[in-house]
Protein backbone atom coordinates (compact mmCIF):
# COMPACT_ATOMS: atom_id res chain seq x y z
CA UNK A 1 0.00 0.00 0.00
CA UNK A 2 0.95 3.43 -0.83
CA UNK A 3 3.25 4.77 2.20
CA UNK A 4 1.45 8.65 2.03
CA UNK A 5 -1.52 6.82 2.38
CA UNK A 6 -0.33 4.91 5.18
CA UNK A 7 0.49 8.44 6.94
CA UNK A 8 -2.26 10.22 5.76
CA UNK A 9 -4.66 7.41 7.85
CA UNK A 10 -2.05 7.71 10.89
CA UNK A 11 -2.46 11.38 10.71
CA UNK A 12 -5.96 11.29 10.66
CA UNK A 13 -6.71 9.94 14.18
CA UNK A 14 -4.81 13.32 15.60
CA UNK A 15 -7.83 15.71 13.77
CA UNK A 16 -10.41 16.31 15.91
CA UNK A 17 -13.75 18.15 15.18
CA UNK A 18 -14.81 21.58 17.22
CA UNK A 19 -18.36 22.55 17.98
CA UNK A 20 -18.74 25.56 19.43
CA UNK A 21 -22.26 27.77 20.81
CA UNK A 22 -20.74 31.50 21.81
CA UNK A 23 -23.11 34.00 23.68
CA UNK A 24 -25.23 36.25 21.22
CA UNK A 25 -23.97 39.31 23.12
CA UNK A 26 -20.58 38.58 22.78
CA UNK A 27 -18.73 41.33 20.06
CA UNK A 28 -17.64 38.03 17.86
CA UNK A 29 -20.57 36.81 17.34
CA UNK A 30 -21.76 39.90 14.96
CA UNK A 31 -19.19 38.95 12.79
CA UNK A 32 -18.43 35.50 13.26
CA UNK A 33 -21.69 34.15 14.47
CA UNK A 34 -22.88 32.15 17.80
CA UNK A 35 -22.56 28.92 15.99
CA UNK A 36 -19.14 27.82 14.66
CA UNK A 37 -17.14 24.58 13.62
CA UNK A 38 -13.52 24.27 13.52
CA UNK A 39 -10.82 21.72 13.52
CA UNK A 40 -8.01 20.50 15.94
CA UNK A 41 -5.16 18.41 16.25
CA UNK A 42 -4.09 16.90 19.52
CA UNK A 43 -0.74 17.76 19.86
CA UNK A 44 -0.02 16.32 22.80
CA UNK A 45 -1.24 13.10 24.53
CA UNK A 46 -2.89 14.23 27.92
CA UNK A 47 -5.34 16.01 26.36
CA UNK A 48 -3.96 19.70 24.18
CA UNK A 49 -5.45 20.73 21.45
CA UNK A 50 -4.47 22.93 19.12
CA UNK A 51 -6.41 25.17 16.82
CA UNK A 52 -7.39 29.28 15.56
CA UNK A 53 -8.64 31.46 17.83
CA UNK A 54 -11.65 33.22 15.74
CA UNK A 55 -13.52 29.02 16.28
CA UNK A 56 -13.37 29.75 19.97
CA UNK A 57 -13.35 32.99 20.45
CA UNK A 58 -15.90 33.88 23.38
CA UNK A 59 -17.05 30.73 23.27
CA UNK A 60 -19.42 29.48 25.66
CA UNK A 61 -19.63 25.18 25.35
CA UNK A 62 -16.89 23.57 22.72
CA UNK A 63 -17.43 20.29 22.05
CA UNK A 64 -14.94 17.36 20.69
CA UNK A 65 -15.27 15.04 18.23
CA UNK A 66 -12.64 12.53 18.12
CA UNK A 67 -12.04 10.29 14.62
CA UNK A 68 -13.36 6.93 16.49
CA UNK A 69 -16.56 8.91 17.48
CA UNK A 70 -15.98 9.61 20.92
CA UNK A 71 -16.67 13.24 22.32
CA UNK A 72 -15.69 15.01 25.10
CA UNK A 73 -16.33 18.72 26.48
CA UNK A 74 -13.33 20.85 25.78
CA UNK A 75 -12.21 24.16 28.17
CA UNK A 76 -9.94 27.16 26.49
CA UNK A 77 -6.98 27.03 28.07
CA UNK A 78 -5.16 29.76 26.09
CA UNK A 79 -5.44 32.26 23.10
CA UNK A 80 -3.28 34.55 21.27
CA UNK A 81 -5.52 37.64 19.85
CA UNK A 82 -2.13 38.42 17.73
CA UNK A 83 -0.74 35.39 15.78
CA UNK A 84 -4.34 33.81 15.98
CA UNK A 85 -4.00 30.21 18.01
CA UNK A 86 -6.00 28.74 20.60
CA UNK A 87 -4.90 25.84 23.11
CA UNK A 88 -7.81 23.41 24.29
CA UNK A 89 -8.03 21.14 26.72
CA UNK A 90 -9.79 17.86 27.12
CA UNK A 91 -9.85 15.55 30.21
CA UNK A 92 -8.78 12.44 28.35
CA UNK A 93 -5.43 10.77 28.33
CA UNK A 94 -3.48 8.76 26.30
CA UNK A 95 -4.72 10.73 22.89
CA UNK A 96 -2.54 10.12 19.96
CA UNK A 97 -0.75 13.40 19.41
CA UNK A 98 1.04 14.54 16.16
CA UNK A 99 5.05 14.89 16.23
CA UNK A 100 5.46 19.08 16.04
CA UNK A 101 8.11 19.89 13.39
CA UNK A 102 9.07 23.35 12.24
CA UNK A 103 7.96 25.79 9.67
CA UNK A 104 11.66 27.19 9.50
CA UNK A 105 12.62 24.21 7.66
CA UNK A 106 10.01 24.67 4.98
CA UNK A 107 11.09 25.97 1.79
CA UNK A 108 9.22 27.03 -1.31
CA UNK A 109 8.33 23.99 -3.55
CA UNK A 110 8.06 21.44 -0.43
CA UNK A 111 5.42 19.05 -0.80
CA UNK A 112 2.98 18.80 2.08
CA UNK A 113 -0.50 17.66 2.93
CA UNK A 114 -3.45 19.21 4.96
CA UNK A 115 -5.80 17.56 7.12
CA UNK A 116 -9.17 19.12 8.41
CA UNK A 117 -12.48 17.97 9.67
CA UNK A 118 -15.55 18.99 8.36
CA UNK A 119 -18.05 16.93 10.53
CA UNK A 120 -17.74 15.32 13.59
CA UNK A 121 -16.78 11.71 11.81
CA UNK A 122 -15.69 13.56 8.50
CA UNK A 123 -12.03 14.46 7.68
CA UNK A 124 -10.72 15.21 4.06
CA UNK A 125 -7.29 15.91 3.06
CA UNK A 126 -5.73 17.85 0.38
CA UNK A 127 -2.09 17.91 -0.72
CA UNK A 128 0.24 20.55 -2.50
CA UNK A 129 3.27 22.58 -2.73
CA UNK A 130 4.88 25.56 -0.49
CA UNK A 131 4.60 28.44 -2.49
CA UNK A 132 5.30 31.45 -0.32
CA UNK A 133 7.07 31.96 2.90
CA UNK A 134 7.16 35.33 4.83
CA UNK A 135 5.08 38.31 5.37
CA UNK A 136 1.42 38.04 5.38
CA UNK A 137 -0.71 41.12 6.45
CA UNK A 138 -4.95 41.06 6.39
CA UNK A 139 -7.09 43.66 7.39
CA UNK A 140 -8.25 42.48 10.88
CA UNK A 141 -5.23 44.81 12.13
CA UNK A 142 -3.00 41.41 11.37
CA UNK A 143 0.75 40.67 10.42
CA UNK A 144 2.69 37.24 10.23
CA UNK A 145 5.91 37.63 10.52
CA UNK A 146 6.31 34.18 8.74
CA UNK A 147 3.25 32.59 7.24
CA UNK A 148 2.92 29.00 5.28
CA UNK A 149 0.98 29.86 1.68
CA UNK A 150 0.46 26.46 -0.34
CA UNK A 151 -1.53 25.84 -3.09
CA UNK A 152 -3.55 22.74 -1.39
CA UNK A 153 -6.93 24.31 -0.44
CA UNK A 154 -7.73 24.31 3.58
CA UNK A 155 -9.92 20.83 3.05
CA UNK A 156 -12.17 21.78 6.12
CA UNK A 157 -12.90 24.25 9.08
CA UNK A 158 -10.27 26.26 10.10
CA UNK A 159 -7.93 24.81 12.82
CA UNK A 160 -6.65 21.39 11.09
CA UNK A 161 -3.02 20.57 10.56
CA UNK A 162 -0.21 21.25 8.07
CA UNK A 163 2.06 18.15 7.76
CA UNK A 164 5.73 17.54 5.78
CA UNK A 165 5.41 13.86 3.78
CA UNK A 166 7.48 12.94 6.80
CA UNK A 167 4.58 13.66 9.37
CA UNK A 168 5.50 16.42 11.39
CA UNK A 169 3.10 19.03 12.13
CA UNK A 170 4.38 22.05 10.81
CA UNK A 171 1.43 24.57 10.71
CA UNK A 172 -2.13 25.15 11.83
CA UNK A 173 -4.55 25.46 8.90
CA UNK A 174 -5.70 29.22 9.12
CA UNK A 175 -8.24 30.46 5.93
CA UNK A 176 -8.26 29.78 2.41
CA UNK A 177 -7.28 32.57 0.34
CA UNK A 178 -9.93 32.48 -2.28
CA UNK A 179 -8.15 35.67 -3.98
CA UNK A 180 -5.22 33.49 -4.72
CA UNK A 181 -6.93 31.09 -6.58
CA UNK A 182 -7.05 27.28 -4.45
CA UNK A 183 -4.28 28.72 -1.80
CA UNK A 184 -4.17 28.69 2.00
CA UNK A 185 -2.21 30.12 4.75
CA UNK A 186 -0.97 28.17 7.91
CA UNK A 187 0.53 29.48 11.00
CA UNK A 188 3.76 27.72 11.73
CA UNK A 189 3.76 25.48 14.66
CA UNK A 190 6.80 27.17 15.93
CA UNK A 191 4.84 29.98 17.30
CA UNK A 192 3.32 27.62 19.95
CA UNK A 193 6.02 25.91 20.50
CA UNK A 194 8.21 28.70 21.20
CA UNK A 195 5.32 30.01 23.70
CA UNK A 196 4.01 26.79 24.98
CA UNK A 197 5.08 27.27 28.38
CA UNK A 198 3.68 30.47 28.78
CA UNK A 199 0.02 29.22 26.78
CA UNK A 200 0.48 26.45 29.74
CA UNK A 201 0.96 28.91 32.53
CA UNK A 202 -1.01 32.29 32.15
CA UNK A 203 -2.92 31.06 29.11
CA UNK A 204 -1.58 34.12 26.65
CA UNK A 205 1.51 35.68 25.91
CA UNK A 206 3.33 37.50 28.44
CA UNK A 207 6.68 38.01 26.65
CA UNK A 208 5.26 39.92 23.89
CA UNK A 209 4.67 43.56 23.90
CA UNK A 210 1.06 44.52 24.36
CA UNK A 211 -0.17 46.14 21.16
CA UNK A 212 -2.87 48.83 21.12
CA UNK A 213 -5.89 47.92 19.19
CA UNK A 214 -8.27 49.90 17.55
CA UNK A 215 -10.88 47.37 15.96
CA UNK A 216 -10.75 48.90 12.40
CA UNK A 217 -10.73 46.63 9.22
CA UNK A 218 -8.02 48.21 7.07
CA UNK A 219 -7.75 48.23 2.84
CA UNK A 220 -4.54 48.58 1.28
CA UNK A 221 -4.50 51.14 -1.62
CA UNK A 222 -1.90 52.57 -3.73
CA UNK A 223 -1.97 55.50 -1.65
CA UNK A 224 -3.27 54.69 1.53
CA UNK A 225 -5.02 52.86 3.85
CA UNK A 226 -8.83 52.93 3.50
CA UNK A 227 -10.72 52.30 6.50
CA UNK A 228 -13.47 49.04 5.41
CA UNK A 229 -15.26 48.63 8.39
CA UNK A 230 -15.14 48.85 12.01
CA UNK A 231 -15.76 46.73 14.95
CA UNK A 232 -18.77 47.86 16.52
CA UNK A 233 -18.33 49.72 19.89
CA UNK A 234 -14.90 49.29 19.44
CA UNK A 235 -12.12 51.79 19.81
CA UNK A 236 -12.42 53.41 16.66
CA UNK A 237 -15.82 53.11 16.45
CA UNK A 238 -16.53 55.39 19.39
CA UNK A 239 -14.00 58.00 18.39
CA UNK A 240 -15.79 58.15 15.23
CA UNK A 241 -13.89 56.32 12.71
CA UNK A 242 -16.22 55.41 9.43
CA UNK A 243 -16.01 53.64 6.45
CA UNK A 244 -14.39 55.20 3.82
CA UNK A 245 -12.15 57.32 6.14
CA UNK A 246 -8.25 57.22 4.24
CA UNK A 247 -6.27 57.50 6.64
CA UNK A 248 -3.19 59.60 6.69
CA UNK A 249 -1.56 59.93 9.71
CA UNK A 250 -1.11 58.44 13.22
CA UNK A 251 0.35 60.25 15.74
CA UNK A 252 1.91 63.03 13.28
CA UNK A 253 3.56 59.68 11.21
CA UNK A 254 2.37 59.57 7.75
CA UNK A 255 0.84 56.29 6.89
CA UNK A 256 2.09 55.08 3.95
CA UNK A 257 0.99 51.47 3.41
CA UNK A 258 -0.95 49.39 5.62
CA UNK A 259 2.67 47.45 7.23
CA UNK A 260 3.78 50.44 8.42
CA UNK A 261 -0.19 51.88 10.27
CA UNK A 262 0.31 48.48 11.98
CA UNK A 263 3.65 48.37 12.88
CA UNK A 264 3.22 52.09 14.20
CA UNK A 265 0.21 51.83 15.63
CA UNK A 266 1.63 48.38 17.39
CA UNK A 267 5.05 50.45 19.04
CA UNK A 268 1.80 51.70 21.68
CA UNK A 269 0.04 49.65 24.03
CA UNK A 270 -3.50 49.68 25.11
CA UNK A 271 -4.80 52.61 26.99
CA UNK A 272 -2.03 55.01 25.14
CA UNK A 273 -3.86 58.33 23.61
CA UNK A 274 -3.27 58.20 19.72
CA UNK A 275 -4.13 60.78 17.20
CA UNK A 276 -5.20 59.87 14.21
CA UNK A 277 -5.84 62.23 10.67
CA UNK A 278 -8.21 60.70 8.37
CA UNK A 279 -9.39 62.11 5.25
CA UNK A 280 -13.36 62.62 4.54
CA UNK A 281 -15.16 63.97 1.84
CA UNK A 282 -11.92 66.21 0.80
CA UNK A 283 -11.29 67.43 4.36
CA UNK A 284 -9.02 66.26 6.58
CA UNK A 285 -10.30 65.37 10.11
CA UNK A 286 -8.59 64.83 13.47
CA UNK A 287 -9.44 62.02 15.92
CA UNK A 288 -8.31 61.09 19.62
CA UNK A 289 -8.59 57.40 19.95
CA UNK A 290 -7.66 55.68 23.17
CA UNK A 291 -5.66 52.33 22.06
CA UNK A 292 -7.42 48.98 23.08
CA UNK A 293 -7.13 46.26 24.21
CA UNK A 294 -8.07 42.95 21.87
CA UNK A 295 -8.09 40.38 23.93
CA UNK A 296 -10.10 42.32 26.92
CA UNK A 297 -12.49 43.78 24.12
CA UNK A 298 -13.35 40.07 23.11
CA UNK A 299 -12.95 38.52 26.71
CA UNK A 300 -14.74 35.52 27.46
CA UNK A 301 -17.86 36.13 29.29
Amino acid sequence: MDASIELVKHLLRSIVHLRVTVPREHPSSRILGDERFGSGVVVDASGLILSVNYVVMGAQTIDVAFAKGRRAKAELLAQDFEIGLALLRVKRQGLPAVTLGSGDALERGHPIVALAAIGAQERRVAGGLVTYLGEFEAYWEYLLERGIVSNAANPGFGGGGLFTMAGAMVGVLHLNLNEIARSSLAIPVDFYRKHEHEFLRYGRVVSRPRRAWLGVFAHALEEGVVVAGVVPEGPGDRSGLQEGDLIVSLNAEEVGSRRDFYLSLWRHEPGEPLTLEVMRDNKVRRFEVKGGDRAYFFRQL
